[in-house]
């Protein structure tokens, strides 16, 4: 077990901005963003720490962590991370949400059936045709068309996402506002002698109960 533990430990690979492009050119990429003193963060790591160690020696896949409480931030910033741990997989430079579970054996599942060349331009085999028209199109742009497109849906995401916030604040202080006037409205009721009207109710009706026993 300890020899097993030190072997995880060597494998482990950590990605920041300085070794990113190397470490991950031409290979598809399995990532954990996190933050160490993180619960889930915590839990996850004994498996996370064993599948990288399985796909070590890995040709074509990279499995690795960022750290976005150190020198990882800048790529946690940039891939759009909002909670930890974030895992997200696919192209290097176009990475998806992992969604799935978060056991080992979800997590070796995915990686043995999911990871592996993908669709791009330095796999068009992999490509069809819709696909390929697509990326043809694309390597005709200049490199300041490529770079304003990019900027374009950044921004539009990024705008999404500020929207989402404060809108979601919205709700939040609706919400809160109206908790306030509910208990308000309660306490008023209650203050106005609903109890002593319900106690007063249910005594005449037990008087009445017992009238009627008096008459028979």
């Amino acid at each position: 077990m300890f020899l097993l533990a030190l072997l995880m430990v060597a494998n482990a690979i950590e990605l920041t901005p300085d070794n990113y492009d190397t470490v991950t050119a031409g290979k598809t990429v399995f990532l954990k963003h996190l933050a160490p003193w993180w619960g889930h963060c915590k839990k996850m790591k004994p498996d996370w720490d064993k599948l990288m160690a399985k796909y070590a020696d890995s040709p074509t896949v990279v499995i690795a962590d960022i750290d976005c409480t150190a020198g990882g931030k800048p790529l946690c910033d940039a891939h759009g991370v909002r909670g930890y741990p974030t895992i997200k997989y696919g192209d290097p430079n176009a990475l998806e949400d992992y969604k799935g579970g978060r056991t080992y054996a979800d997590l070796e599942k995915f990686a043995a059936e999911s990871l592996g060349p993908s669709c791009g331009p330095a796999n068009m085999d992999l490509c069809n045709d819709d696909e390929k028209a697509e990326i043809n199109a694309l390597l005709e742009l200049t490199d300041e068309e490529i770079a304003a497109k990019i900027d374009e849906g950044t921004k539009k995401m990024a705008d999404a996402e500020a929207t989402f916030k404060s809108e979601v604040e919205k709700l939040q202080a609706t919400y809160e506002q109206l908790q306030k006037d509910k208990e308000a409205t309660l306490a008023e009721v209650q203050s106005s002698g609903l109890g002593n009207l319900k106690k007063v109710k249910a005594f005449r009706a037990t008087q009445a109960k017992d009238e009627d026993k008096d008459e028979l």
